[in-house]
């Protein structure tokens, strides 16, 4: 059976911390001809995290994806990149989302709905160095930092609500 092959490079841009933030993505895949398809997205918010705008980034670029793919995730967020490659995330869940000093975990509500759009998909998880020379990384940099300048910004809800 076919299994699309995706690429991902995503990145968040916040000013300040918490402040206005944005994200930005871009995604690469081909289909069952061989034809090469580019979709990118990026989105705005008023008051967020950097760290949010990275997750954010991820879980709404996997969210584009209508069937179970293989996919090769890049990006610059050793937040992101960390916790699941270094098994942080299987922890915090098997804490029952608490650190070891029993704090809550930072992010539940991005991390619960990473959780849900990932699992159909079988994902590499690859960390570049921010701001170098990787193309599509500073292209999600820049459109992430467009997003958080523009004049439509969201509510991210789950951060007012922390």
């Amino acid at each position: 059976m076919f299994k699309p092959q995706v690429t991902i490079y995503t990145d968040g841009a916040c000013s300040q911390n918490p402040g206005r933030g944005g994200y930005g993505a871009i995604l690469f895949f081909e289909d069952k001809n061989n034809t090469l398809h580019k979709k990118i997205l990026s989105k705005g918010f008023k008051l967020t995290t950097n760290n949010r705008m990275e997750l954010l980034a991820v879980i709404d670029a996997l969210q584009l994806l209508k069937t179970s793919c293989n996919v090769k995730l890049y990006s610059d967020s050793k937040y992101v990149i960390d916790a699941i490659n270094n098994k942080w995330l299987d922890g915090w869940v098997s804490k029952n989302w608490r650190l070891g000093s029993s704090n809550p975990v930072k992010n539940i509500d991005l991390w619960k709905k990473f959780i849900d759009v990932a699992k159909k998909h079988e994902i590499d998880f690859i960390w570049v160095k921010g701001h170098s020379s990787n193309e599509y990384n500073a292209l999600c940099d820049k459109m992430a930092v467009e997003a958080r300048l523009s004049k439509d910004l969201f509510d991210d809800e789950g951060f007012i609500s922390q």
